[in-house]
């Protein structure tokens, strides 16, 4: 129990501050902060806890074997070497993931299908058996890491994602990510000690987290369960006395609002607000942010995730977002307002000067958290009171970091959470008056102009040329019969020439040497055929029974752990205030 392990919790890039600072309120040593992860050491109850309690985690991983390779054979007999039987056993099943950012290895599905062939004849020469793979619901969750030629082999501690809390029973388009929220939540400081506005709530995210910080509740409650649990050195007491306590649970005195123009949202949040038991935190209705004209006096905190364009777009999206800065300043006075958008174009409409712009990801979308702090009168009476707009206490990761890559490849993170990488935007640079020369002129004026790169100009013009020998001489203005000929030549043997294929050695491969369109007509017929034999009362029977399958759950009612647990089960038979 007192011995300490290495492990990584998994976040979103912009988050990792906010996890590293949770991660020490549970007791993790050797806190190290990396690009969407954050290293550490601790216990098993500390690895119970920080899945458990930390609301800015993805993952949370148990490093278990560190290598060098450089082929797929050194990763088939580096795997092949550890003690699989100390994490495995041959009626046990298991899954592997694969992240890989490597020029050696280029495909991460083949990396997974290598491990798991390591895996299988590592018992196979033990035992004379092997354990089963299942992609859903497995025993055993192994993550498999390729920076370059480093591999790090991990169990997977948590199981699904983490932001995926359990309260949610619908959703509208798009909503956004459970830990994304709750770190945007994290990271304007909001303690639980004013009230909370959102009014585009949408499904109620943000309105859920911020119950659940505001009333200090574990977000792993909701759970039906841990990867952790099906492990062998699994201690169910420990974890009992981590899941049952709620000594730091507290009295939320303020109140959080939400409101939605859509009541189909509206009726969604409110299923999912019955279902995270916070109903008696939060006021929810129906009412456009247009429409409102009035809040509670002693400001708080206005955070709000409105539609961008990319998967839910409105009529008029520059009037919205105008309409938000008129909000913001004429009803929200001494508000903190925090607002994520994606275009630049947009946060101009709200025409209000923010005090803190930081870059984080929401999904695939490169995004931007903005801070505007409202005040009533003149800034320079807001000075004299002795405030500042400037947020010296913001927990993001420092402005420094973003600047030489604003977003780097994900590193493991699930293709639902993120997807690729970031287009690098040219940055404009301001052009200076020197000498006494006029300023130059637009960017598609001045061809004049001269753009040297060390001693050669480029897109200088010279009179004396005539302008074909500017580009390569009269030979390249041929466009006659001559000169289509020689291209056409020029392209035979590179582009137009396709390379002989080996004649197939078996009927797998004959088949896919073949197109795709001649495989789905070849395909069509065949199933024609074979229905063709089967008529009336029999097809039917036939196809049923061909087409229509019944999957047997996973875990048998008599094993499976009930969703509510501990003090938890009270709820089933408690009437709680909505």
């Amino acid at each position: 129990m007192s011995d300490k392990f290495e492990m990584v919790a998994k976040t979103f890039q912009g988050l990792e501050n906010v996890l590293a600072d949770e991660l020490k309120a549970l007791g993790a040593e050797e806190v190290e902060v990396g690009r969407r992860v954050v290293a550490f050491k601790g216990d098993k109850a500390t690895m119970y806890r920080a899945n458990f309690c930390c609301r800015t985690a993805l993952r949370i991983l148990k490093p278990i074997y560190k290598f060098y390779a450089s082929t797929v054979d050194e990763l088939y007999d580096e795997v092949k070497k550890f003690e699989w039987n100390k994490v495995l056993s041959v009626k046990k099943t298991f899954s592997i993931d694969s992240t890989v950012y490597s020029e050696d290895f280029r495909h991460s599905k083949f990396v997974t299908y290598r491990v798991k062939d390591a895996i299988a004849d590592y018992f196979n020469e033990k035992y004379e058996e092997r354990p089963s793979i299942r992609l859903s619901n497995p025993d055993v969750m192994i993550d498999v890491h390729i920076s370059g030629k480093e591999v790090t082999v991990s169990l997977d501690s948590s199981g699904e994602s983490l932001h995926k809390r359990g309260y949610r029973v619908a959703q509208t388009e798009a909503p956004i990510n459970e830990v994304l929220a709750a770190g945007i939540i994290k990271l304007s400081g909001w303690d639980g000690k004013s009230n909370f506005y959102d009014p585009m709530c949408g499904s109620g995210t943000f309105l859920i987290e911020a119950a659940l910080i505001a009333a200090n509740i574990n977000p792993g409650v909701y759970r039906n369960s841990f990867a952790f649990e099906r492990w062998d050195d699994f201690d169910v007491e420990l974890f009992e006395s981590i899941y049952n306590d709620d000594s730091n649970e507290c009295d939320f005195e303020y109140k959080i609002y939400g409101s939605d123009i859509s009541p189909k949202a509206v009726n969604i949040a409110k299923s999912n607000i019955k279902s995270a038991r916070v109903g008696k935190y939060i006021d929810i209705e129906v009412k456009p942010i247009q429409e409102i004209e009035e809040v509670t006096e002693g400001g708080g905190i206005f955070i709000t995730n409105p539609p961008y364009g990319e998967r839910i777009s409105v009529e008029n999206m520059e009037s919205l977002y105008d309409t938000i800065g008129v909000k913001l300043k004429n009803v929200f006075k001494g508000f903190n307002a925090w607002v994520i958008s994606e275009k630049n174009e947009l946060f101009d409409k709200i025409g209000l000067k923010p005090s803190l712009k930081y870059p984080i990801l929401n999904g695939a979308l490169e995004c931007e958290l903005r801070q505007y702090v409202i005040f009533d009168g003149t800034y320079s009476n807001f000075r004299k009171e002795g405030r500042s707009v400037k947020n010296a206490d913001f927990k993001g990761v420092e402005k420094g970091k973003f600047l030489k890559s604003r977003f780097e490849p994900t590193i493991g993170i699930e293709t639902e959470e993120i997807q690729g990488e970031e287009e690098r935007r040219p940055v404009a640079r301001k052009m200076s008056r020197r000498d006494g020369e006029d300023r130059p002129k637009g960017r598609f004026e001045g061809k004049e102009r001269r753009f040297e790169r060390g001693s050669r100009s480029i897109y200088k013009k010279d009179e004396n040329k005539k302008s074909g020998e500017r580009f390569g001489g009269e030979r390249e203005k041929s466009f006659g019969r001559r000169g289509f000929e020689r291209k056409e030549e020029s392209g035979k043997s590179r582009r137009n020439e396709r390379r002989p294929m080996a004649a197939p050695k078996n009927a797998l491969e004959e088949r896919y040497q073949k197109s795709y369109h001649e495989r789905r007509r070849e395909d069509a017929v065949k199933k024609s055929a074979q229905l063709s034999n089967i008529d009336g009362k029999e097809h039917s029977e036939a196809f049923t029974n061909k087409i229509v399958r019944f999957r047997e759950p996973s875990i048998s009612k008599e094993n499976e752990r009930p969703i509510l647990r501990g003090r938890r089960n009270s709820w089933k038979n408690k009437d709680i205030e909505e």
